[in-house]
């Protein structure tokens, strides 16, 4: 149950039948400007490592160490005793648990983590902004596939001085949601493809 509440959270994968989810809010002036500050930060945005916090719905917490390099990977390391592995890289998102011998792979392109890692972030026609929260010191972003809100949501939360990304909070079908916050932010890279690639898959797996 972990294993699947892990994915279903953090990748945003359904596993149960969609829920309804909230129209996008009316967008002013003032945020279109900012989400194309926003979106030419995430493009630019290329490597970065950082120690993470994950919070469940459940309240659970979970530590570790993440790698980011735009386009397509990611890689979280969880610290002991936990031994899971979750690996963006070439179309894939790959978690294994190795206390399960179970290794699940989901197309990158189907989780709202794909928004984030495209090739070319662009928060319009594929993907709509759906709220613009602003609080002291950080801007939140919450982001759909167009017309799939059933598929979950992805929320971006930008430090303001400098604006710089600090954390997500992927909301599943059940609007069960797990919030990674990241701290300890440098900048790094480029790194070698074994670091997005689990043992045993290659780098066309996913195309």
């Amino acid at each position: 149950m972990h294993r699947r509440l892990l994915l279903s959270l953090l990748a945003g994968v359904a596993f149960a039948a969609p829920v309804r989810f909230a129209s996008a809010a009316p967008l002013s002036a003032a945020d279109t400007v900012l989400i194309n500050q926003v979106q030419t930060y995430l493009n630019g945005l290329t490597s970065l490592t950082a120690n993470f916090l994950q919070v469940a719905s459940d309240g659970s917490t979970r530590t570790g160490k993440a790698w980011l390099q735009r386009p397509g990977k990611m890689r979280f390391e969880y610290d002991p005793p936990d031994k899971q592995l979750l690996v963006a890289g070439f179309g894939l998102l790959v978690y294994h648990d190795p206390d399960l011998s179970q290794t699940t792979n989901i197309p990158l392109g189907a989780t709202p983590l794909g928004i984030l890692l495209a090739n070319h972030v662009v928060l319009s026609g594929d993907v709509t902004v759906t709220n613009v929260d602003r609080q002291l010191g950080e801007v939140h972003l919450t982001l759909i596939r167009t017309g799939k809100p059933q598929e979950g949501s992805l929320t971006l939360v930008f430090g303001t001085n400098p604006l710089e990304l600090r954390q997500w909070v992927v909301m599943d079908a059940q609007q069960r949601q797990t919030r990674v916050s990241l701290y300890d932010i440098a900048p790094g890279g480029p790194f070698p493809d074994s670091l997005f690639t689990y043992q045993g898959q290659t780098s066309a797996s996913g195309g």
